[in-house]
């Protein structure tokens, strides 16, 4: 057996299952978050954590995780981000939420090497025009939400909402050019029938 790959920053999750997958994986540190009802001394421990190894954001692709993820943002706006799929986040089981507890060890390991960093307020923002997002149908249509979803599944940023939408892609530097390229490729699999 191969030596498990090491994270250097702590990986914030929503339970002691996401621990335990995480590290049948990878060789890593946790903070459980104990859900959404995530309480200051909790977050105190985050920030704490970020100051002395860095944080890796890292939690299930529904309502929830996105509020977690959302709370420590705010709280520690450098906060590094995994993200996986909800297709990468299913469970086996009838009646379980989707989690990262679920996801293969290809989707764990891929979405740690692909962490991204939000900005800081010395780097300046791109913003991408409404129009643009008016034009792939990423905010309006009958298709936006199955849309976005495959955005940020390609980008590996999470689902949004539409409201969402430019502030994810500001806060994760993505040009113009780089959103045209996965929407070039978001376009391709919804006409074969891939979305």
């Amino acid at each position: 057996m191969t030596d498990k790959i090491k994270i250097k920053e702590i990986i914030v999750v929503e339970g002691k299952d996401d621990t335990k997958r995480l590290q049948q994986v990878v060789e890593c540190d946790t903070i459980e978050t104990i859900g959404s009802a995530i309480n200051d001394d909790i977050l105190e421990r985050i920030q704490h954590a970020e100051e002395i190894r860095g944080v890796i954001v890292f939690t299930d692709p529904d309502f929830s995780g996105e509020k977690i993820r959302k709370i420590v943002t705010e709280t520690v706006p450098s906060a590094k981000h995994a993200f996986i799929s909800r297709k990468e986040a299913v469970p086996t089981k009838r009646g379980n939420s989707l989690g990262v507890e679920h996801a293969s060890d290809e989707a764990i390991l891929e979405a740690l090497a692909n962490v991204l960093t939000p900005l800081d307020d010395t780097v300046q923002t791109v913003e991408i025009p409404r129009e643009l997002l008016l034009h792939f149908g990423l905010i309006a249509g009958p298709h936006s939400k199955a849309r976005r979803e495959a955005l940020g599944d390609y980008l590996r940023i999470g689902y949004t909402n539409g409201k969402q939408l430019c502030k994810r892609l500001a806060m994760f530097q993505i040009t113009v050019e780089e959103l045209k390229t996965a929407m070039a490729v978001v376009l391709e699999e919804e006409e074969s029938g891939g979305i």
